[in-house]
């Protein structure tokens, strides 16, 4: 059996993403796999039970039977946090982790770790990523948003942390300007220095996407028209703040968006609706009138209603963009066609022993 801990070097950098395309792929190629999240930083407790979006999500996917408790056998929720510290929980999180990691791993050819954002955490517990490494024999692999070649430089450091057990390193979300950059001398660099690049995915603006019940719950905000399309992904943003006779070839440069502008200005919403968009966001606490309400209802288009005033609105929305869960089928498809088309499994089934 094969243990491979998927790190990265900072947050939303895709490990979720990438453990599930490996799974899915890993799964059609006729093996066996398992997963587990053993540190989680944003699991939380509902009922007495172990909630972790992403660990569920993952489980769904990938059709796995065990427990979520198994498969996030460490959630350190801030309860638990503050109970490890007045040392009330007094446990060997080490032990702990092996004896479930053996019953998840039991019949697999493939365990994914999925690891946290930085090496340190699990730290409190004896467990940081190094440590989880050592205790479960596994290899690592990092995934780097590349955003320049100054980008590589934590990937260094995780080598040094992690020593033999890194086997290498996944590029992830690389704009287009610097893909030659990507391409020509940071994927020479990394091998190098005994670091394989199996992988430079290319940037793409659809799984950047969030919905619009995710920008309304951002929002602290209300669905007043087609809530019923609210898991529809919004790619892009605009900013209705222009006179009336430009708004329509304004808006038509940009698809899949959302519009922002104040709740007054119904013929900037107006024509917002004649063009590709994906929700309406009106702000200053105003509805909108009747007759938007009724061309967002035949257009299928869902308005949400800020409280807050359109400068606001658009920096929490902003904040929010790259932010969004990867849980949409769609988005699942989408970055498996990514791996199949920028991924080389072959050399990462040859580095791991997999046949």
């Amino acid at each position: 059996m094969v243990t491979l801990y998927i790190a990265s070097t900072e947050s939303t950098s895709g490990k979720t993403a990438l453990c599930l395309g490996l799974g899915k792929r890993l799964q059609r190629d006729g093996f066996s796999v398992g997963y587990m999240k053993p540190i989680s930083l944003s699991a939380r407790r509902l009922e007495g039970q172990v909630v972790d979006e992403d660990a569920q999500f993952i489980r769904r996917e990938l059709g796995l039977q065990e427990p979520v408790s198994d498969l996030v056998p460490i959630p350190l929720d801030p309860l638990a946090v503050e109970s490890i510290m007045r040392r009330q929980k007094q446990l060997d999180y080490p032990k702990r982790l092996l004896e479930i990691y053996k019953r998840v791993a039991k019949g697999k050819d493939v365990m994914l770790i999925e690891g946290v954002h930085r090496l340190s955490a699990g730290g409190l517990v004896g467990l940081p990523a190094n440590g989880v490494c050592r205790l479960l024999d596994a290899k690592s692999l990092t995934v780097i948003r590349y955003v320049g070649l100054l980008a590589l430089d934590p990937v260094l450091f995780y080598r040094g942390v992690l020593g033999d057990s890194m086997i290498g390193a996944v590029m992830n979300s690389v704009p287009r300007r610097l893909m030659e950059s990507a391409q020509q001398i940071a994927k020479p660099y990394l091998q190098s220095e005994g670091m394989l690049v199996y992988g430079i995915l290319p940037k793409v603006r659809f799984l950047m996407s969030v919905s619009v019940r995710q920008l309304a719950e951002a929002l602290g905000a209300d669905i007043v028209a087609r809530a019923d399309q609210g898991e529809e992904l919004v790619e892009n943003l605009m900013v209705g703040a222009m006179t009336v006779d430009i708004a329509l070839s304004y808006f038509r440069r940009k698809p899949n968006k959302a519009v922002i502008t104040g709740g007054d200005r119904s013929d900037i919403q107006l024509a917002a609706l004649q063009t590709s968009t994906k929700c309406l966001i009106l702000t200053g606490n105003l509805h909108p009138q009747d007759m938007i309400m009724g061309v967002a209802e035949e257009s299928g288009v869902p308005i949400i209603v800020s409280k807050f005033d359109t400068l606001t609105t658009v920096e929490i929305v902003e904040g929010f963009f790259g932010k969004g869960r990867f849980q949409q089928q769609k988005k699942v498809q989408r970055f498996e066609e990514l791996l199949d088309e920028h991924f080389d499994f072959t050399s990462l089934y040859v580095t791991l022993g997999l046949k």
